[in-house]
């Protein structure tokens, strides 16, 4: 890819396998305030264009609300000055995804045990061993 490159929506779309209508969405909401237009009024998108959509997708992906977005961008658009706030933000929203982890780990964990326990069922085996996974939370 040039630096220089232009993309229209759909080339954009495929790239980042994100799909039209959330980039288009993401343009509405001021989530891409410096996007440039060819004479028609066709949105297009440089390398950075990108790079900020598949950034936002992380963001999104990992449970960042819009608002929170928008506010990174506000910030971003008033200059380095406001790197501290930005990062503090991001700060806030690395701990939230680190508890999200530990919640999804421990239900993975019980997911597990728990087909653990139908593989031994289905083999001739108790259902004790869950309770016994269940009393080893408690400790």
């Amino acid at each position: 890819m040039r630096e220089n490159e232009l993309f229209t929506i759909k080339e954009a779309s495929e790239k980042l396998n994100c799909p039209a209508h959330t980039i288009r969405y993401y343009d509405k909401e001021g989530l891409l305030p410096n996007i440039r237009r060819d004479n028609k009024g066709n949105r297009l998108f440089d390398k950075r264009d990108l790079d900020w959509i598949r950034l936002m997708t992380c963001f999104r992906a990992t449970g960042m609300s819009i608002a929170g977005i928008r506010e990174i961008v506000e910030l971003a658009m008033q200059g380095e000055a406001t790197i501290a706030q930005r990062r503090a933000i991001l700060e806030a929203h690395q701990a939230e995804i680190v508890k999200k982890q530990q919640v999804l780990s421990e239900a993975f964990e019980a997911v597990s045990q728990k087909l653990e326990i139908y593989n031994n069922v289905q083999n001739g085996s108790p259902e004790e061993s869950f309770l016994e996974y269940i009393e080893k939370l408690d400790e």
